[in-house]
């Protein structure tokens, strides 16, 4: 399927790009090009294929939860840059 100049610019409209007229003969060439690709896609016999929305089944990797010590308080805030009592203190974010 070959793209002339105006499909061009329709489609860079809707995705908000603007193009030069060396982009413009450009992207008409590389998107029909793709447009080819699709169609000769659309030729292959997917009758006996039934339809997926993942090409490979999922395997979830869990890990066990264990519990490890962690890091004793003054040294998890040893280099908080102020501090109140045992909490980091820091700016507001939205004032009232």
């Amino acid at each position: 399927m070959k793209l002339n100049r105006e499909e061009v610019l329709h489609i860079a409209r809707l995705a908000r790009v603007g193009l030069t007229e060396d982009e413009i003969d450009t992207f008409s060439i590389q998107l029909s090009n793709i447009l080819e690709n699709f169609e000769v896609l659309n030729q292959i016999d997917t009758a006996g294929i039934p339809p997926t929305a993942q090409p490979n089944m999922l395997n979830t990797v869990i890990k066990d939860d264990l519990v490890k010590p962690s890091l004793e308080r003054e040294d998890a805030l040893a280099n908080a840059p102020s501090r109140d009592g045992e909490f980091i203190k820091i700016r507001p974010v939205l004032e009232k």
